[in-house]
């Protein structure tokens, strides 16, 4: 079996918000074998910057189009592909958007292999550790406390156990995040897991003070507070706080993990599918379990994400919950024909081969970028 085409699918809302909401658009990755099987995948980065890095054609040896490596290649051969592209892209890789367009093509080959032989990805990871996975109801914080609360209870009503808001508008202010957290809990009881994603907008000292006035909110985590760079500043506010430290997402790579591990000293290590590939996260988890934390996804994108996740959390022993994207976005809601079931806030871990979702066309038709 060999790899036929490689494609970069574009889908993007006709209106974009002027939010920090990645599911108003989307990168599908497809690969096509001659067999006829074909593996999905997704990025969640830049669409169009890692679209371009995985059309762009030869240039030498250290900077080549990620599709001009794959084709005639065997796609059963996952590790070797992704040290060839890694070897491949040396002079503008490594890190970053390279990266994250190499994790998309890396799900669509554990797509394709699980396919081709017949089991599902987590099977190939080495076996579930469980079955299903709780789930959270991730949600952007609406523009005000009484819209807020509303999503929080209809995330309950739905049977969901833990919710997440983040971003904009919250943590300008204390008084102001005050009235946000307030209306959350009073919307979710005191039963519920809440998260909180900060958005990256606040400094070690200002996130400690914070922290500490948060505590009669009993936070499950407090996400990403801090600028991914300021390491040294995650660590102080690790050693300060009681509330447990997540971040993850802004990272794609092992040693950008191993740092936020050991310099930064996280609890939750979060880790993007989109952004890392299989390949990548299963090491990631490992060394985050040598760590002793816990290792969970990030997911504010599509099923194809999510399912990956799924396979992901299952592989893993220190896994404990899955974040699940509940902004209405129909890219978001409605690309997988076959969408991963949630019931009581709980998913179940795909058993059909490969990844175990398949695109609708006609979402990716209605949606399709084409200018």
């Amino acid at each position: 079996m060999k790899i036929q085409a490689v494609e970069a699918i574009y889908l993007r809302l006709p209106k974009i918000a002027a939010r920090t909401d990645s599911s108003q658009d989307a990168l599908i990755v497809k690969v096509t074998t001659d067999s006829g099987i074909i593996g999905w995948g997704e990025v969640d980065g830049c669409p169009t910057v890692a679209k371009a890095i995985i059309e762009a054609p030869y240039s030498h040896t250290l900077v080549t189009g990620l599709r001009e490596l794959l084709i005639g290649e065997d796609p059963l051969d996952v590790t070797r592909l992704w040290k060839k592209m890694y070897d491949h892209t040396l002079y503008y890789g490594r890190e970053g958007a390279v990266i994250q367009a190499m994790a998309g093509i890396d799900i669509a080959l554990w797509d394709i292999k699980g396919k081709a032989l017949g089991q599902p990805i987590h099977q190939l990871l080495g076996g579930a550790f469980r079955d299903r996975v709780r789930v959270y109801a991730s949600n952007m914080f609406q523009f005000t406390p009484e819209a807020t609360a509303a999503r929080a209870k209809k995330a309950v009503d739905e049977g969901y156990t833990a919710v997440k808001f983040g971003w904009e508008p919250f943590g300008r202010d204390p008084q102001t995040d005050l009235r946000f957290l307030e209306a959350i809990r009073r919307a979710t009881g005191d039963a519920i897991d809440v998260m909180l994603d900060v958005g990256l907008i606040w400094d070690a000292k200002t996130t400690i003070r914070r922290a500490r006035l948060f505590e009669t909110f009993r936070l499950a985590w407090i996400e990403e507070p801090l600028h991914p760079d300021d390491l040294d500043g995650y660590a102080r506010v690790a050693r300060a706080v009681e509330t447990p430290i997540a971040a993850g997402e802004e990272e794609c790579t092992v040693a950008g993990f191993t740092r936020l591990m050991d310099i930064g000293k996280v609890d939750v290590v979060q880790v993007d599918l989109t952004r890392c590939g299989f390949t990548q996260a299963m090491r990631i988890a490992s060394l985050a379990q040598q760590r002793g934390l816990p290792c969970v996804n990030h997911n504010f994108t599509t099923d194809i994400n999510a399912a990956a996740s799924l396979h992901f959390l299952a592989a893993i022993p220190n896994a404990f919950i899955m974040e699940y994207c509940v902004e209405p976005s129909e890219i978001s809601r409605n690309l997988a024909r076959n969408p991963i079931k949630i019931e009581g806030g709980i998913a179940r871990v795909p058993s059909e081969p490969g990844l175990g979702v398949e695109p609708n066309p006609e979402i990716i038709d209605k949606y399709l970028a084409r200018s």
